[in-house]
Order: structure tokens, then C-alpha cells, then sequence
């Protein structure tokens, strides 16, 4: 079975076919982002992404075909965000997926963004094993999920506020770094000092599993505010102080989840889930307790077609046969707002 997955929830169009023989096999994809064109916005604006996307599916799905060596007819389902995300960008990859399955006579699969990234780290070459905890951060969502199966998700904590990653664009503009912020944030913070800027570490004993991080932005703020002026080596030190504290909640957070659900076994996905100082406090910590992490390949910790075809293809598998887990072509819907634990 060949699935073609398409993604435009934010600033990002992906395309990618998935096969489902011989255990399941990304044949091709491609990624166009739209970041040089909202640089000098200082972040995404919204009707300037659904034009790109409308630009860019039709030579990205050229592409992943002739990559892949496939024709059109031989496409068995085709895959989409549905939500969350922005809109009009939605509606770009929903409108452009139904009318290719239309024409096709295929099934179409809605496709929930954040399963996409959950699902992600199976494009490993050492993929997890169901059940499993996650986390998945990004510029969007901070929650932790114990997931037992394709489509089988109990929410066990999230955000009561920012997400980390709005977190970490948010800060970097403080700090007069450019879009996007987060990446720019992290490479600051490899020149500060430990230990210099000590910063909150918000609900990090609250007892439960959620994340709070609109506090620690302010503290940045406020801390910015209290010097007179900031030669470079101050806002190294700030952008190191921020990540340490927001890294430590995260990592402490997804090891109590992991101890409490009884598992051993721990995936990380989102755009967040790059960040190197995340994983090296990870790795270090959940190996001495015992605990597997996977990741998503760098190229797939962003948003991405190979995800959304992905979770299509198990989605078709879960339920057995094409006609049940697919849409007749025809009408649709985009779920700007969407709650993973509500599919």
C-alpha cells in the first residue's frame, strides 16, 4: 500500500510517500520552508504561508514522484493535516489532498498534526515498541502522552500557558535575535557561563506532570530590564540561563512520567525535541535510570510530509482495510484547534 502524505499547518510544505510493504519504508520526500520569506517579518504571517503552500505542493509532489520512481495511479491513500495549525494553510493541504483523491478515486485521511510528530521516531532506524511515553514540545504544544497504540493516547500533562518553543521565540526576541528565535536562542546559549543567570524553574515541584512557562519569559524580561545595557557575553549568559531552567522541567517532568506510568521507554518529538542541550540531559539522566529515549531524526524533528504519510499508513493499517480509516473524497473540514487526546 502507497500513502502520499501532505503537510502545510504552519510555514512548512512537506510531501511524502510511504509504503507499507516489507515492514514499512519511506520512498521519497520533500520539504520547502518558508522561513527566509518571514525573516523579515520576525515571524509567520499567516496569508503570506497559504500562498507559498499553494505555490509549492504541485512541484513537491512532482518531486517525490519522480524521486520514488511511482506514477499517480499507483497511489493507494492520501494523507493530510487536518489541524491544528493555521487555517488558511490548512486549507491549502486539505483542499489540494481531496481533490488528488477525488481524481484518483482514493481515500483520504485526515491526519492530526502532533500524531504525526508522536509518530515520527518509527522513521528511526531504531524505532520504539508500543506502549511508550512522549513528549512532545514545539512551538505550539508542550504535553506528555502515554501511548499504547496507533491512536490509543491518554494525556498525562501539558502546558497551562506557553509552549516551550513560543517560549524559547518569545525569549530569543527579547534578546534581539532573529526569526526563528529558538534555533538562534540555542546557539547563543552554547557561549554563556553555567550557572551565572539563575532563572525560575516553573511548577517544576508542583506534583503533577504539567508545564507553566510564561513566568519564566517574564523573567527574562525582567532581568534584561534590570541592566542598563547588554554587551553580547550578558545575553549569552541569559540565553544559557533560560535554556537550563526550561531544559531541566522538561527533562524532570518526562522521567517522572515515565517512572509513574511504569514504562521504559521515553520518545521525544517537536521542533524542540532538536535541541541538543534536550537530549544530552536526557540521555545522561534516563540512562541511568534505565530508560530508553528515541528521537525523531533531525530532518524530521520539524514539520514534515513524512510524519503525515506515516501516521495515514498506520491509521489504514489499525483499521484493517482502506474503506474504514479512510474518507470517501469528497467534503472536509480543517481543525485549526484540536486536541490530540480527542481523536
Amino acid at each position: 500500500m502507497l500513502v502520499l502524505g501532505i503537510e502545510s499547518s504552519c510555514d512548512e510544505t512537506g510531501m511524502a510517500l510511504y509504503s507499507t510493504s516489507a515492514g514499512g519504508a519511506l520512498l521519497a520526500h520533500a520539504l520547502h520552508s518558508q522561513v527566509a520569506m518571514h525573516q523579515d517579518y520576525g515571524g509567520v504571517v499567516p496569508e503570506l504561508a497559504s500562498r507559498d503552500h499553494i505555490r509549492r505542493v504541485v512541484p513537491l509532489l512532482r518531486k517525490v514522484l519522480a524521486d520514488s520512481g511511482r506514477s499517480l495511479p499507483e497511489i493507494d491513500a492520501v494523507a493530510y493535516t487536518q489541524g491544528p495549525g493555521l487555517a488558511g494553510a490548512l486549507l491549502v493541504g486539505a483542499a489540494f489532498a481531496e481533490a488528488l483523491a477525488t481524481a484518483l478515486e482514493r481515500p483520504s485521511i485526515p491526519v492530526h498534526h502532533l500524531e504525526g510528530h508522536l509518530l515520527s521516531p518509527l522513521l528511526s532506524r531504531t524505532p520504539p515498541r508500543f506502549p511508550f511515553v512522549a513528549l512532545l514540545v514545539s512551538g505550539g504544544h508542550s504535553q506528555l502522552m502515554r501511548v499504547t497504540g496507533v491512536g490509543e493516547y491518554e494525556l498525562l500533562g501539558e502546558t497551562l500557558d506557553d509552549a516551550a518553543g513560543e517560549a524559547f521565540d518569545k525569549t530569543a526576541k527579547l534578546l534581539g535575535l532573529g526569526y526563528p528565535g529558538g534555533p538562534a536562542l540555542a546557539e547563543l546559549a552554547e557561549r554563556g557561563r553555567p550557572e551565572v543567570v539563575k532563572l525560575p524553574r516553573p511548577m517544576l515541584k508542583s506534583g503533577d506532570l504539567d508545564f507553566s512557562f510564561s513566568g519564566l519569559k517574564t523573567a527574562v524580561l525582567t532581568k534584561v530590564r534590570e541592566l542598563p545595557t547588554i554587551d553580547e557575553q550578558q545575553r549569552a549568559d541569559i540565553a544559557r540561563g533560560f535554556q537550563d531552567a526550561i531544559v531541566e522541567v522538561l527533562v524532570s517532568k518526562a522521567l517522572r512520567a515515565v517512572a509513574t506510568s511504569g514504562l521504559k521507554q521515553l520518545v521525544v518529538a517537536g521542533g524542540v525535541g532538536a535541541n541538543r542541550e534536550l537530549r544530552r540531559q536526557l540521555d545522561a539522566r534516563a540512562g541511568k535510570a534505565r530508560i530508553a529515549v528515541f528521537y525523531p531524526e533531525l530532518e524530521f524533528c520539524t514539520d514534515n510530509g513524512a510524519m503525515i504519510a506515516l501516521a495515514g499508513a498506520l491509521r489504514l493499517q489499525t483499521a484493517g482495510d482502506r474503506g474504514t480509516a479512510g474518507n470517501a473524497a469528497g467534503a472536509f473540514q480543517v481543525r485549526p484547534r484540536w486536541p490530540l487526546h480527542c481523536i
